[in-house]
């Protein structure tokens, strides 16, 4: 794979030269705007909403708003004015209990491949942090954005995780949450009975993106039928949403729970190893 990002990690005086590569990727179907009695491609048009017109690459520049309809415009030697030192430096600022790390921070991985005089010091980090279940937290600029990041052990592999800043987060205390009567002890006991019966070993191959099959297999019907519209579906049934005796529901569930599962196990394949 092609590096997309050359540098090093720093703990200390500690320097490890690396390379980022993508650990993950986006497989989101693409579609075309048409018009509709010709399918001709419609092209997105760049329209100034003073006068209505079209405005050509050359006269667009980069404007922040500060207040309502007041702009200020950045030139690209402001931005440059502005870049930081080390932008070639994962800079490891503080260790951290991976357990102590809400998920919700953690936003892209990226895996961590070691170059040429690296190695000792690679594996010797990937080691401490799997043996002491730490992450890294560092800062580090990628494409002109700085990112909060953690440096974590993954196998035999270190990876880097970008992370969001707090102030990106919503405010917890922003969602409403009912109040409502506490579970009794009968229900709470069928609830862990019934996760226990659900509960599976990890195996990232069981789980596959079905909107997206069904959607291709669509598709596909739509380019043999020359395409022509498909037969209507009939409505699904609707799971209900208000649950009005939870310990009746429970005691169904258990029921469906320990008869034979009939989500299909998908046979582990190269790429699902490597996930």
């Amino acid at each position: 794979m092609r590096a997309i990002w050359k540098g090093s990690i720093t703990f200390g005086l500690v320097g490890i030269p690396i390379a980022l590569q993508n650990a993950s990727r986006t497989e989101e179907l693409k579609f075309r705007l048409l018009r509709g009695k010709d399918l001709s491609p419609v092209n997105y048009k760049r329209i100034a909403q003073v006068d209505g017109k079209e405005v050509p690459w050359a006269e667009i520049v980069k404007g922040y708003e500060y207040a309502k309809g007041k702009f200020i415009v950045l030139k690209e030697e402001d931005f440059k004015r502005v870049d930081l030192e080390a932008t070639d430096t994962i800079d490891i600022v503080d260790f951290v209990d991976l357990a102590q790390i809400n998920p919700v921070y953690f936003h892209r991985p990226y895996y961590l491949e070691p170059l040429k005089g690296g190695a000792t010091a690679y594996h010797l980090l990937r080691k401490v942090l799997a043996e002491t279940n730490k992450a890294g937290i560092s800062k580090v600029i990628i494409r002109t954005r700085q990112h909060l990041a953690a440096v974590k052990a993954n196998g035999n592999l270190l990876v880097l995780e970008l992370m969001r800043f707090e102030d990106e987060l919503v405010s917890p205390s922003a969602i409403q949450v009912p109040t409502e009567k506490a579970a009794q002890p009968r229900e709470l006991a069928m609830a862990k009975t019934l996760v226990n019966q659900m509960s599976e070993d990890w195996d990232p191959g069981r789980y596959t993106d079905d909107y997206r099959s069904a959607l291709m297999k669509l598709i596909d019907k739509k380019v043999k039928s020359g395409g022509k519209e498909l037969p209507a579906k009939g409505e699904q049934p609707q799971r209900a949403t208000n649950v009005i005796d939870l310990a009746a529901v429970l005691e169904q569930s258990l029921k469906d729970a320990t008869g034979p599962k009939t989500r299909p196990v998908r046979k582990k394949t190269a790429r699902s190893k490597a996930a």
